[in-house]
């Protein structure tokens, strides 16, 4: 009891929210009765390769947005590339003030439909908040303590890799979980394009007037939102060194 207590409330109390939501569409679930279009829709295994696909989207743009935004962050909080600061940010906070439908569709102009210009859309939407979290996490480190780290003679890389990024990895990791959740609902808007995700589910009971879809895509995403967010709330724990908040 202690330990949970010593427990940040939402790494202990969002399950419960998750389980609740989970529980209940699964009881609402075996108790309705579907028409046809939304048998074909909700069975399990269109379902399940429909959660797959929205998966494998969120995952793929995440890793690309990861791969680019950490490292152009750490160079970017460097004093030689400090002045282009701006500038980066600026760039990424267009394709975020963008609405997210017509950047998508911009981009079927250039590569198509499919699955690759939904990620690349998702990519470009979702850079900011990694971004600007590890400039931040970066220029927040004690300035005193990285004096102190060169003063014992580590060189510049070795302070970067054994002091400042453990020390930024709270800030660092609370934006990957940031875009983690935009791009887990922003996905849904992929159907637009031809790539499959659980928008389809949603579209497709807008369209066809089928409340029970439009219900089950909301209720899903809405999940599969709340367990990235806590996933990710459970690695920026993990991965905090002692004493850092």
């Amino acid at each position: 009891m202690n330990r949970l207590r010593r427990l940040p409330t939402d790494v202990w109390f969002e399950p419960i929210i998750i389980a609740a939501i989970g529980i209940g569409y699964a009881l609402w679930y075996r108790s309705t009765t579907f028409t046809a279009t939304e048998r074909a829709s909700l069975g399990w295994a269109t379902l399940r390769r429909t959660i797959l696909a929205h998966i494998q989207l969120t995952t793929a743009a995440t890793a690309i947005v990861v791969a680019v935004a950490i490292p152009l962050g750490i160079a970017l909080s460097r004093p030689a590339l400090k002045r282009f600061e701006p500038i980066a940010v600026n760039a990424a906070n267009i394709g975020q003030a963008a609405p997210a439908v017509g950047l998508l569709v911009l981009f079927t102009f250039w590569l198509g439909t499919g699955f690759r210009t939904a990620v690349t859309g998702l990519v470009v939407y979702a850079v900011l908040p990694i971004l600007q979290n590890t400039i931040v996490g970066l220029r927040q480190v004690d300035r005193r303590t990285v004096e102190a780290s060169r003063g014992i003679g580590f060189s510049a890389a070795r302070t970067l890799v054994q002091v400042e990024l453990p020390l930024a990895v709270p800030v660092i990791l609370n934006g990957v979980r940031t875009a983690l959740v935009i791009l887990v609902g922003t996905a849904t808007l992929s159907t637009f394009i031809g790539a499959t995700s659980l928008g389809t589910l949603i579209t497709t009971g807008v369209t066809l007037f089928l409340p029970k879809l439009l219900i089950s895509g909301a209720i899903l995403v809405g999940l599969l939102a709340l367990v990235v967010d806590w996933l990710g709330r459970l690695v920026e724990l993990a991965a905090t060194p002692r004493g850092v908040s």
